[in-house]
């Protein structure tokens, strides 16, 4: 049953770590824009007002406010200038005729240094549709690549990680082949201590963008310390502990504007370089499932930005998925910006020429919205509005075509990032979620 929560903070309280700080961290300034609907949500036709405060060591200050209007991730279509008056002033954004968001970008003046900020509202968001289409053979071009997977044997090597283990959580490191090729991943695997034979759900977590190590392994250590397996991954095949200076060559290297691993091979649908990644998720899950400790129904998978792309397309492409969180998914409607619309991360409209044709086609095949049409977990989906990697359009295309049972936690204020204890809610709401 579909189910959406809105989160509003206090701006000025807003607390970091274990204790306050101000909001932005530590900073002297602080814009506050607040929409004349409380959720920021209006229907199209509706003009939506913005009220705008500036504040500077927490005393309102008069200045003139310069700002643009454009639609989510687009060009500005208006410009304009206010004068604050008390420290505030309301600009009328207009309003859209088609579903979607407009964001209003602000620029201030004070004292010689110039402050920005912006803040996205959306129309008629429930009808965002997306660009994407799906293939006539998708399903039977993932078919066949699943079925090849089947005839690689499920091949890896674990060893303890003792830098990882604590007094509730022991830890492995897992190397896992994941095609004929013997390329590989890396994960970390955390068990509860003691673990008994078939007492454990398995939760997989894919990585969020980039080339690097598996950040801050620990961070999500209470999923053992509740009873589940967690295998935290990377996917290119990199061990995890080198250094942080060798993974810098490495993105520097392979990773730049233009070579980045997800424009690799996107001339093929066959040699694009996410098709080994996507499969990997499935060789993950044959591994977890694999284990004595698994209890036999629950499959897990758990992520944010790329990670939650990735999560929600293991869920799509592997049935035995059962529960799919996801935070503010990436690679989603990726060619929506060849039509002049918003479209998702990577943003492949900041290279030019990449979106021709026949890379539009092959992105089709690794969209995570075709793959959303697939999923039958239990799907929990988490997003916020002033998000400009993974913007609030794509997020609600996603979730306007996902069909499976559905809750969403929608942060409107967030960027991209989710707090600790929205990460820590996810997995609250996983125990309640387990067959």
């Amino acid at each position: 049953m579909k189910k959406q929560i809105f989160i509003f903070f206090t701006l000025i309280a807003f607390a970091l770590g274990v204790s306050a700080e101000n909001y932005p961290y530590r900073s002297d300034y602080l814009f506050v824009t607040v929409p004349d609907h409380a959720d920021w949500l209006y229907n199209t036709g509706e003009k939506a007002k913005i009220e705008v405060q500036f504040y500077k060591y927490g005393i309102p200050r008069d200045c003139n406010i310069t700002y643009e209007i454009g639609d989510d991730m687009l060009a500005s279509d208006a410009k304009g200038e206010v004068t604050l008056k008390n420290g505030k002033a309301e600009i009328n954004i207009g309003t859209r005729k088609t579903p979607g968001f407009r964001d209003l970008r602000l620029n201030a003046l004070v004292d010689g240094k110039k402050y920005s900020h912006h803040i996205k509202v959306g129309f008629s968001v429930d009808k965002i549709k997306p660009f994407t289409k799906e293939p006539s053979d998708f399903k039977a071009f993932w078919d066949k690549q699943l079925e090849e997977l089947k005839n690689v044997p499920l091949t890896y090597t674990k060893e303890i990680a003792k830098e990882y283990c604590t007094d509730k959580v022991d830890c492995y490191l897992v190397k896992l082949q994941i095609n004929k090729q013997k390329q590989s991943v890396y994960g970390y695997l955390f068990y509860p201590k003691d673990a008994k034979k078939g007492s454990c759900p398995v939760v997989l977590c894919p990585p969020g963008a980039g080339i690097k190590t598996i950040k801050e392994p620990l961070r999500h250590k209470y999923y053992a310390e509740n009873g589940c397996i967690r295998m935290e991954m990377e996917i290119h095949g990199l061990d995890p502990r080198l250094s942080q200076e060798t993974f810098n060559d490495i993105s520097r290297a392979f990773n730049g504007k233009g070579n980045g691993y997800l424009e690799n091979g996107i001339d093929s649908r066959e040699r694009y370089y996410m098709k080994r990644v996507y499969l990997a998720l499935v060789r993950a899950i044959d591994l977890l499932t694999s284990l004595p400790e698994w209890d036999g129904r629950n499959v897990a998978v758990q992520g944010g930005s790329q990670g939650g792309a990735l999560a929600i397309i293991a869920a799509g492409l592997d049935s035995r998925v059962t529960q799919c969180i996801a935070n503010h998914p990436a690679l989603s409607d990726m060619a929506a910006y060849s039509a002049g619309l918003t479209g998702g991360y990577p943003h492949l409209n900041n290279i030019e020429g990449i979106l021709t044709p026949n890379n539009i086609n092959t992105l089709a095949y690794y969209d995570v919205i075709n793959f959303a049409r697939y999923v039958k977990a239990d799907t929990y989906l988490t997003w916020g509005f002033n998000d400009n990697t993974c913007p609030p359009t794509t997020s609600y295309a996603v979730w306007n075509t996902l069909t499976c049972p559905k809750e969403s936690l929608i942060t409107p204020i967030n960027e991209h990032w989710t707090s600790d204890a929205t990460e820590y809610g996810q997995m609250e709401w996983l125990l309640k979620h387990l067959k």
